[in-house]
């Protein structure tokens, strides 16, 4: 089992050092989450919570992925990378391809994308993206993303992209795993096409029961030999015990802010470091073990 450092909320500005702490402390990845603008009068229902209502206001500081991804690279030399989640169907498939791809080759391919279809109707219009199509067009820049980082001569006829032959370089020396997002079927059934499943807050009976339903899904499709990670946050896993009773149910890397437990969601980036250290004497080299 590897720990995952939620960076969702915090300063930008701390992020380097953070990672730089995370990195010496042994935790397995770092995540970045996903959004453009807050707009002022959001419709659409956020639907991760009873009210509808987003879980942060409308100053939570969000960073680019990818430029974050990128400047911690440069500050670190073992932890990995992902987005928790990465909003593809809000851009356009060569620009991500170019983004995710640089930040995949500048930090010596420590990049996972993980990616889900979005919620907020009033971004993708924002961004001039159509939204009623998000989900199958996630699944068909997927498909590009995985043609251009080849580096190789590439085309495309596809349902909502076309090109005629063009090259994307420099390429990739390895493929970037890929992580979904969401909770839906077809969300589900789109993860167990990939390497692995990005949970909301779930407990751990919860997860065990999602990740039958996926288990179902790879045997359909012919990948259920292959390596599958879930990176789940957990609701009611707070210990070793806790912790135990997650892998067996499935969860090979758990998703936490470390210093909630030490110092809470304000704490300074003293506070934050501190809480690193001690979250990874008591648990990381032991779950790892």
């Amino acid at each position: 089992m590897e720990f995952v450092v939620a960076l969702a909320f915090s300063d930008p500005r701390e992020f380097c050092e953070l990672a730089r702490v995370a990195d010496a402390c042994g935790y397995g990845y770092l995540a970045l989450s996903d959004h453009v603008v807050h707009p002022e009068t959001i419709r659409t229902p956020y639907p991760y919570s009873e009210d509808g209502r987003p879980r942060w206001e409308s100053e939570a500081p969000w960073a680019d992925p990818w430029v974050a991804i990128a400047a911690m690279a440069a500050a670190t030399e073992r932890i990995r990378f992902t987005t928790n989640i990465f909003v593809l169907a809000m851009r356009n498939p060569f620009l991500a391809a170019k983004a995710i791809g640089t930040a995949a080759l500048l930090s010596g391919g420590r990049v996972s994308l993980g990616v889900g279809v979005g919620w907020m109707e009033e971004e993708f219009e924002l961004l001039g993206q159509p939204f009623r199509t998000r989900g199958r067009r996630t699944d068909e820049m997927l498909e590009i993303l995985e043609k251009l980082f080849t580096g190789e001569t590439v085309a495309h006829e596809g349902r909502d992209y076309a090109f005629t032959p063009l090259r994307m370089s420099p390429g990739l020396p390895a493929r970037v795993p890929v992580y979904v997002g969401g909770l839906s079927e077809p969300a589900l059934r789109r993860a167990s096409r990939h390497d692995g499943w990005v949970s909301d807050l779930h407990t751990i009976d919860e997860i065990r029961e999602i990740r039958a339903r996926i288990e179902g899904h790879r045997e359909e499709a012919g990948r259920a030999d292959r390596p599958f990670h879930v990176l789940a946050a957990l609701r009611d896993a707070f210990d070793l015990d806790g912790y135990r009773r997650a892998r067996d149910a499935g969860v090979t890397h758990v998703m936490t802010q470390p210093w909630i437990f030490h110092g809470g969601p304000d704490a300074s980036l003293a506070r934050k470091c501190e809480g690193l250290r001690r979250f990874a004497d008591d648990f990381v080299e032991k779950l790892r073990a």
